[in-house]
């Protein structure tokens, strides 16, 4: 689905489609191109309207493309990604946004689940100020929205840890699983918000000619934002390695405890084995005084005696 909102005359309105002549350099037109969900028929806009590099179409077209920002001839072209609106802090998933930015239009691609995007168009449709700031601020309104999504899904992320913290603490249960599921998630976090970090702090650093002071002062504050979502990312991920080394410590400590105590009872059954196998051969062995009926108490008492010294040993030398 194709959306055209154009701003002339003071006034903001949906329109069908691009009139060539707004994209004359001396045009005074304002407007947003929101391609959602595009079928082959239009994503042709792109080039037979527009006439954007080949590359840059065949990039929108991509299902996936890591967050950049490059320079064609007449225009920019960015692409950044926008946190999933079904992601949660134990599926972390992110959607593509590519947007072309010329000096008087914002064309947008994406799959029709931005929740960035819906926000904004819904804000054209309210406030005909939105698109009369130029393109460049469409673009900030959007970006900034992008970001302040992910911020529920790394607060949720946070709360997670925190609580696989605790039962890493607490006892020594298996965790590497749930562990290596979180890590997991937080890599692909990483793998998006840093290339996503540089993007976005290029438009900052008012590299590109289009983006005037203000603009970059408020790219700098969206910069900011992407820089903490990147550093927490990076934080996170040393905790759960913290995590799963408590974990394995406390597993294996268990483990030790459970060796010591098997340890002590075979230790302590080998000179009972060796009494019971001597007493038990079919040959003339040394009696106890008393007769036969006692042989076995005084056997019973030996084993008893031994037993209770060793383990009087081993108190006394604290391997128990």
């Amino acid at each position: 689905m194709i959306s055209v909102y154009a701003h002339q005359g003071g006034a903001t309105t949906a329109v069908a489609s691009v009139d060539p002549a707004w994209l004359d350099a001396a045009s005074l037109v304002v407007f947003w191109v929101d391609l959602s969900a595009p079928s082959v028929e239009e994503f042709s806009v792109l080039g037979d309207v527009f006439r954007f590099h080949p590359l840059s179409i065949e990039n929108a077209r991509s299902d996936l493309q890591f967050p950049r920002v490059e320079t064609y001839p007449g225009y920019m072209y960015l692409v950044l990604h926008g946190i999933d609106a079904e992601a949660t802090a134990r599926h972390f998933s992110t959607r593509d946004v590519d947007f072309f930015v010329g000096h008087n239009y914002l064309v947008s691609v994406h799959d029709g689940r931005s929740r960035s995007i819906a926000g904004v168009r819904q804000m054209c449709h309210e406030y005909a100020h939105v698109l009369s700031e130029g393109p460049i601020s469409l673009l900030h309104r959007i970006v900034d929205s992008m970001v302040e999504n992910y911020r529920p899904v790394t607060e949720a992320l946070e709360d997670q840890i925190e609580t696989l913290e605790q039962q890493a603490i607490g006892g020594p249960k298996q965790m590497v699983g749930r562990v290596l599921k979180v890590k997991r998630e937080l890599a692909t976090m990483r793998r998006i918000l840093i290339p996503q970090r540089d993007a976005i702090g290029r438009l900052a650093r008012r590299e590109f000619p289009a983006i005037s002071d203000e603009m970059a002062f408020r790219f700098r504050d969206v910069h900011d934002h992407v820089v903490r979502l990147a550093e927490e990312a990076i934080l996170f991920q040393d905790r759960m390695t913290g995590v799963l080394e408590v974990n394995l410590a406390n597993v294996s400590n268990r483990l030790n405890q459970i060796m010591k105590v098997l340890t002590v009872m075979s230790t302590i059954f080998l000179p009972l084995t060796v009494l019971t196998g001597m007493w038990g051969m079919n040959i003339s062995l040394p009696t106890f005084p008393g007769g036969e009926g006692v042989q076995f108490l005084w056997v019973a008492g030996v084993m008893v005696a031994i037993s209770l010294v060793m383990l009087a040993l081993f108190r006394r030398n604290r391997w128990i």
